[in-house]
């Protein structure tokens, strides 16, 4: 019990800051449309990040599986290397769309409310119908970019096992078993760049529906 409380109590601190965030926003002329543009357009560019990063590691694990002599210990920090970049950059990208679902939450609900505002039926009507049609893009945008999300688990699965196998294995034979691998995190990388590059794209098209709105 005492945990839940703890739990209640942080996510109902979070989100009285995040309200009085936006309100001091509000008062310098930032509203939270020009945040989620804003936040939209992070997520973007951590989506470029993590498929350079994915590359990068892609290609560290290829040159590993040439890998003819050298210092072992080299080839397991490299690895290493792109494992925790890989890591850093899929957290990245996880929190700016953490980032997104909070500002498009307060969005839509302060939208809906003031709907009850308008004295003119006709703008009501219109505001409503763009209401509905900015939601449904952004629920369009919002699953591109968790199904992106969840194509990088796999890679970093592979990524985390090489590095794994590799620290506790440190000879030529362990490197030639990890060439199996090499095959399989291609394919997911590829999956994951193509799934960020659609996100990418609902994207640009959600911000320009938004600043139509």
């Amino acid at each position: 019990m005492p945990y839940l409380l703890a739990l209640v109590l942080s996510v109902s601190l979070l989100s009285g800051c995040q309200s009085a965030y936006y309100s001091a926003m509000e008062q310098v002329g930032v509203h939270k449309r020009d945040i989620m543009v804003d936040r939209v357009e992070e997520a973007s560019e951590a989506q470029q990040d993590a498929q350079q990063q994915f590359t990068s590691a892609l290609d560290a694990l290829k040159a590993l599986n040439q890998f003819d002599g050298g210092e072992l210990e080299a080839a397991y920090n490299s690895i290493n290397d792109q494992y925790e970049d890989s890591v850093d950059a899929a957290d990245k990208v996880s929190s700016r769309i953490a980032a997104i679902e909070d500002v498009a939450d307060a969005l839509f609900v302060e939208w809906q409310e003031e709907l009850d505002l308008y004295s003119s039926a006709k703008l009501k009507r219109d505001s409503q119908a763009k209401l509905r049609s900015t939601k449904a893009s952004y629920q369009t945008m919002l699953s591109a970019m968790h199904r992106a999300e969840q194509k990088m688990a796999p890679v970093l699965d592979t990524l985390r096992d090489n590095t794994l196998y590799l620290k506790h294995n440190l000879n030529a034979a362990a490197i030639g078993s990890l060439q199996g691998e090499f095959n399989d995190l291609q394919r997911d990388i590829q999956r994951a760049i193509k799934d960020m590059e659609t996100a990418i794209s609902e994207s640009e098209r959600f911000i320009a529906q938004l600043k139509k709105a």
